[in-house]
């Protein structure tokens, strides 16, 4: 058997869970582990198809069924979740116990609980990583913002099924975690009163991204990164283009969607806008702009399916990021210094957004009017706010500054990363 220790990284099948724990799998291959990423068939195959050529042959990746034919949708994250936990269990510990070159560790994501156990009874080491750690606060203590109950994970869905499996996994998670060894994607000074709250069981090692790492390309992509946005952005003024990006779920109707076109029009300013397939409500995508809006904004507006985003947010021509305030693009952000528009969808994002705003204050809110629409004169006049404050930048820039330092050699990132690594093998 082989003397490296070797670790399976299991994400929740979610964009925004995949790429951290890809991200952390390469942090563990550069201190001497073996990986294994496991992630189900059907993002298996999406994974795989993206990364082509770009060097991840040092992780082998692996899969499981979830419970879902190749065609159906995955976007109801409560029939997701409940199909994982009903169907993956029996591959998951086949995997385990058939492996040659046996798993020192297991990590995965606290959105599956139910996987520990099976870890656990195989007796292999575990940690958990929690892709935010908000949400479990509610004023728990002083320093740590309260909430609106309206903004509690399971009560920003509409469906029934949705609101009962969230709100079955986190109570799950507080219980199941009680023990465990528990990681994030955050830094200690960005989240003080967070981490002196759950101190030391919880261990920031973040940011994880690809970009802290030299000739990095990210990897874990769901979808094609089109990777000719960064040519164009090489072609705008410095920090003169607004970044307007809803990560992988927000899908919005058309209304507010001619409502977003026509403010970045109306803005006057160069403009790069991710229109994910799917992103309109009931409409093909292509159909869903306005009439002769691309012919109006060509050259100043460039609109794509999805982009190397690490890479566009470290680029020096962006001013501004119209973000719907996922945790990674949160943190992306951050550690790029770039202030924010913020328009959460759902979850974990409205406790972001509260953290954007008022307490690390580095972006402005956008505020639905009461038809539930945010109109084209809002997003015009909060662009021209945001980007005319100097002391958002400022403070933008010293957020980026700390977190730039805490994944560097004796930063407290780095420390957390080592003593972590050091309780995966056993040390």
């Amino acid at each position: 058997m082989s003397s490296s220790p070797h670790a399976l990284v299991f994400p929740y099948p979610a964009q925004g869970h995949v790429i951290p724990l890809m991200e952390l799998s390469f942090r563990l291959l550069d201190r001497g582990f073996k990986v294994t990423f496991l992630n189900t068939d059907y993002n298996h195959e999406r994974v795989v198809s993206a990364m082509k050529g770009k060097g991840s042959n040092q992780i082998r990746m692996a899969s499981i069924p979830d419970g879902f034919g190749p065609e159906e949708s995955r976007s109801d994250l409560g029939r997701l979740t409940e199909s994982i936990a009903a169907v993956m269990p029996k591959p998951l510990e086949n995997l385990i116990m058939e492996e040659k070159n046996k798993f020192t560790c297991f990590i995965a994501d606290t959105n599956m609980p139910w996987a520990f156990a099976i870890a656990k009874k195989m007796a292999i080491r575990t940690a958990a990583f929690f892709q935010v750690l908000q949400e479990e606060t509610c004023q728990l203590s002083l320093g740590v913002n309260p909430v609106s109950s309206l903004h509690l994970p399971w009560n920003c869905f509409h469906d029934e099924l949705a609101r009962k499996a969230v709100f079955q996994t986190c109570f799950k998670t507080a219980e199941e975690f009680a023990e465990e060894i528990v990681i994030c994607n955050s830094f200690e000074e960005l989240e003080k009163p967070i981490f002196e709250l759950y101190s030391p069981r919880i261990k920031p090692i973040g940011p994880l991204l690809a970009t802290l790492r030299s000739e990095a390309a990210s990897i874990g992509s769901f979808w094609s990164q089109e990777r000719a946005c960064i040519t164009w952005l090489d072609n705008q003024l410095p920090k003169s283009v607004i970044y307007v990006a809803f990560g992988s779920f927000t899908v919005i109707n058309h209304k507010q969607f001619h409502e977003l076109a026509l403010g970045l029009e109306l803005t006057g300013r160069p403009f790069l806008w991710v229109v994910r397939p799917g992103f309109t409500e009931g409409t093909v995508d292509e159909d869903a702009y306005p009439l002769n809006f691309k012919e109006r904004v060509l050259g100043r507006g460039h609109m794509v399916s999805w982009v190397p985003q690490q890479h566009v947010l470290q680029h020096p021509s962006i001013a501004c990021f119209i973000s719907h305030c996922g945790w990674n693009s949160t943190i992306e952000g951050v550690t790029n210094g770039v202030p924010f528009l913020s328009w959460p969808y759902f979850g974990d994002q409205f406790f972001d957004q509260d953290y954007i705003c008022d307490i690390w204050k580095i972006g402005l809110g956008l505020v639905p009017d009461e038809n539930g629409v945010i109109r084209r004169e809002q997003i015009i006049a909060k662009v021209e706010e945001l980007l005319g404050d100097e002391d958002i930048k400022s403070r933008s820039l010293a957020l980026k500054g700390m977190a730039h330092k805490s994944v560097k050699e004796g930063g407290s990132s780095f420390e957390n990363l080592n003593s972590f690594v050091d309780a995966m093998r056993g040390d």
